[in-house]
């Protein structure tokens, strides 16, 4: 899939901008999420790095939520992953067409 085909699909939004924190080093919401879906975002041919280190990208994920958002962490946090999981379904699809 081309790039731009990537930025119509419903997620887009923070997978690519995850993507973009992680080659820059930066470490973000955005950026753990993806590390989180990162090998689901390869299969469909995103450069998705894994998490590095000793904490899973999912609990840096819902500590930086809870920082940010407090009680409603939780929300976030699911409201991210399904986004993402859109994101990687709608590409699955678009590749098979």
């Amino acid at each position: 899939m081309a790039d731009e085909a990537y930025r119509r699909l419903p997620g887009a939004e923070i997978v690519l901008a995850g993507i973009a924190d992680i080659e820059a080093g930066r470490r973000s919401i955005n950026a753990s999420a993806v590390q989180c879906a990162a090998p689901r975002l390869r299969r469909i041919g995103l450069e998705a790095p894994s998490a590095q280190g000793d904490v899973p990208a999912a609990h840096d994920l819902y500590r930086q939520l809870r920082a940010e958002y407090g009680d409603a962490a939780h929300s976030r946090y699911n409201a991210i992953l399904a986004r993402i999981a859109s994101f990687a379904g709608a590409a699955e699809l678009a590749r098979r067409s």
